[in-house]
């Protein structure tokens, strides 16, 4: 049996207390876990370990973290989850907006973070593992590679987060079915979710910025499906 490879983690925290405490919890779980101190110090970190997951304080000594969120979205597919004392609602769409996949306010609870990172990461798995046809071939020029967990548009490869394209997929595998809200979450984020239900929309809306408006079809007053051209 082919031993599995190790899950690497980057915490970017200024907390040094936070950061010590997360670091030894998961590697204790089996992560790898590298740890930095600033925003500048974890972008760095970012190019040369190329982590599985990001866990990200939105508040940092040189930098905003809702900047490095925006930064990290645009230049990778790296699942974030963002870890803040801030509470206010708008701060958390803004951090979805921005790109981030999960948002926790402090305090939380170790299990629990540790729950939601298996969550981000478990779907890609899912996915690398999948058997039959792994192209999928959607109008505008934009095809799914189901494996590789990668979306192309015109032979270009377009950067998706890990949620973006397991919505895509999820309208693509059930063409013509209009999914709600709760059902997106429940078959997407793999998890009791009990955060703000507009994160689905958020989502939606990155992924008609990034590929085509006309992908995914609102259906008002239920939820959202693949337009019929995109059934194919």
């Amino acid at each position: 049996m082919r031993e599995q490879k190790q899950k690497k983690l980057l915490i970017i925290e200024d907390d040094e207390s936070i950061r010590d405490l997360l670091t030894y919890a998961l590697r204790g779980e089996g992560y790898q876990v590298i740890g930095a101190a600033t925003g500048k110090g974890g972008l760095r970190l970012i190019g040369q370990m190329e982590p599985d997951a990001l866990l990200l304080d939105a508040m940092l000594p040189d930098m905003d973290g809702f900047d490095i969120c925006r930064e990290v979205s645009e230049k990778y597919a790296i699942p974030i989850l963002m870890l803040t004392a801030r509470t206010d609602t708008i701060d958390k769409i803004v951090a979805l907006e921005l790109g981030a996949d999960d948002y926790m306010t402090k305090p939380f609870e170790l299990r629990e973070v540790s729950a939601r990172i298996k969550a981000l990461l478990r779907r890609k798995e899912k996915a690398a593992n999948r058997s039959g046809n792994q192209r999928a071939q959607l109008p505008e020029g934009v095809e799914l590679d189901k494996k590789a967990y990668a979306v192309y548009k015109h032979g270009q490869e377009i950067k998706l987060k890990p949620k973006e394209f397991e919505l895509l997929l999820l309208f693509h595998e059930y063409p013509g079915r209009v999914f709600s809200r709760e059902e997106i979450v429940d078959h997407v984020w793999e998890m009791d979710y009990d955060g703000d239900l507009r994160t689905v929309d958020v989502h939606v809306q990155r992924i008609r910025k990034k590929l085509n408006a006309a992908l995914i079809e609102t259906v008002f007053g239920v939820g959202y499906r693949m337009s019929e051209r995109g059934a194919g």
